[in-house]
């Protein structure tokens, strides 16, 4: 029976952050079919943020390889700065290059207040345009939003709903946990959880199709696996190494 858990907002200052340390790198091989496409990381350290507030930074860059180039070059950095303690999103930035495509937003939040102010890079006037908007309690961006589902307890069956802001909209995101399989991964044999995360907005993939995300079935929940169905076929980025992480390569 599919189990509705809806993440309230709450102080969250009791959850043990064991599920990743800070320093934790990951990085991933990008393939689009069979062919090698580039490669993705993600990392998440310290911040002192406005009002000395102690905070993660977690950034993710995905580059294209100098064949893929060729094709659809990319160059995407997108950066959160998360509260440590209530795990709400303070600054979002995120930086497209995708063929001719340019991207540049800004989201400050205001989480005490319950607001955001949305910023958006013009590229034919050269200048930001600049709106508030009202958000909801525990607002996560698209990033932190997979640091925050790490730290949640989830078993086969959950959906989960994470409130999400990000491009100047909010939107509930539904997380899918829809089984266990036994991967090999760069640490060995693996039992994954294999969860579906229905977005409406960009993420790390833009959602053109169904995308799956595969969590090592643990306490860290580290993501070894995700993929992406597109129009013309599906792209996938594969775990091939990582710091600061509980496990040894293998």
């Amino acid at each position: 029976m599919l189990k509705k858990l809806i993440i309230p907002f709450v102080i969250i200052f009791s959850i043990q952050l064991s599920a990743f340390e800070i320093g934790e790198k990951l990085t991933f091989k990008i393939k689009y079919g069979i062919i090698k496409a580039g490669e993705a990381t993600m990392q998440i350290n310290n911040y002192i943020y406005q009002d000395s507030t102690e905070c993660y930074k977690i950034e993710s860059l995905a580059k294209t390889n100098s064949f893929f180039d060729n094709i659809y070059k990319v160059r995407d950095k997108i950066e959160s700065i998360w509260d440590m303690n209530k795990l709400v999103t303070r600054r979002f930035t995120k930086k497209l290059q995708e063929g001719s495509y340019r991207q540049y937003r800004i989201h400050f939040y205001y989480p005490e207040q319950n607001f955001t102010i949305y910023t958006k890079f013009g590229r034919k006037t050269k200048k930001f345009k600049e709106k508030r908007m009202d958000i909801p309690a525990n607002t996560q961006d698209i990033l932190s939003a997979l640091y925050y589902l790490r730290l949640q307890e989830f078993t086969v069956g959950d959906t989960l709903t994470i409130n999400v802001t990000a491009d100047g909209r909010n939107y509930p995101a539904d997380v899918i946990v829809h089984r266990i399989e036994k991967m090999k991964t760069i640490f060995g044999d693996k039992n994954c959880f294999v969860v579906e995360p229905i977005l409406k907005g960009d993420a790390i993939f833009k959602q053109t199709g169904k995308i799956l995300v595969w969590l090592t079935a643990d306490e860290h929940k580290i993501p070894v696996k995700m993929s992406s169905k597109i129009i013309f076929g599906s792209f996938k980025a594969i775990l091939k190494d990582a710091k600061n992480v509980p496990y040894k390569k293998k």
